[in-house]
């Protein structure tokens, strides 16, 4: 059988990275296979390990992957806004709505792997990918609070998205009882109304 071109085999990595990606919002860090990921990009279980030397080291990098895309999209909202109240509302509308709710693939990774970082050892790759992807996103979301007092402003971040991410955690194990919308529309009222330099 020939060889594939190097370009071809890049190509497949990449084909390999993304369908872990999505993979892993949706079922967990721990809930898939080799084979289904591969499955998914399409390719044979046979070629994985030719791209990487372990599920963990492709997870590690999955999720890496996956703290870059949200924290490129929440960069890209924040620049289409002049103030920081209208780029914050934009920031937690569509974390905060059924969409979100209902594709975790393509959504937040703190909602999708903070259940398996409680089985993570603290010194793992995964674990570390974890923290430097949540620090990232507390940084941006806390750029958008203007009370002056960076302390606080710390502290709201943190008090906030945790409220975002639990919202979304529970609406997506509620999800198909009415409850599942009363939590996303509740949490979405109440931060919305908080205001910015509040």
């Amino acid at each position: 059988m020939p060889r594939v071109s190097r370009k071809q085999a890049d190509l497949n990595r990449e084909i390999i990275v993304e369908a872990a990606t999505r993979l892993f919002r949706e079922r967990g860090l721990h809930g898939i296979s080799v084979v289904d990921v591969m499955a998914a990009a399409g390719l044979t279980h046979g070629g994985f390990y030719g791209h990487f030397e372990s599920k963990e080291a492709l997870a590690k990098e999955a999720s890496g992957r996956a703290f870059e895309q949200s924290a490129e999209r929440w960069k890209e909202r924040i620049a289409a806004h002049d103030d920081n109240e209208a780029a914050r509302r934009s920031l937690i509308e569509p974390y905060l709505s059924v969409a979100s709710r209902d594709n975790p693939g393509e959504s937040c990774p703190v909602a999708a792997f903070a259940g398996d970082m409680c089985h993570e050892a603290a010194d793992s790759g995964l674990r570390q990918t974890f923290m430097e992807g949540i620090d990232r996103l507390l940084k941006s979301y806390g750029s958008l609070l203007d009370s002056g007092d960076a302390e606080a402003d710390r502290q709201r971040a943190l008090v906030e998205y945790s409220l975002m991410v639990g919202a979304l955690t529970l609406a997506r194990a509620t999800r198909g009882d009415a409850v599942s919308d009363e939590i996303l529309d509740a949490a979405r009222t109440f931060l919305t109304a908080q205001g910015s330099s509040n």
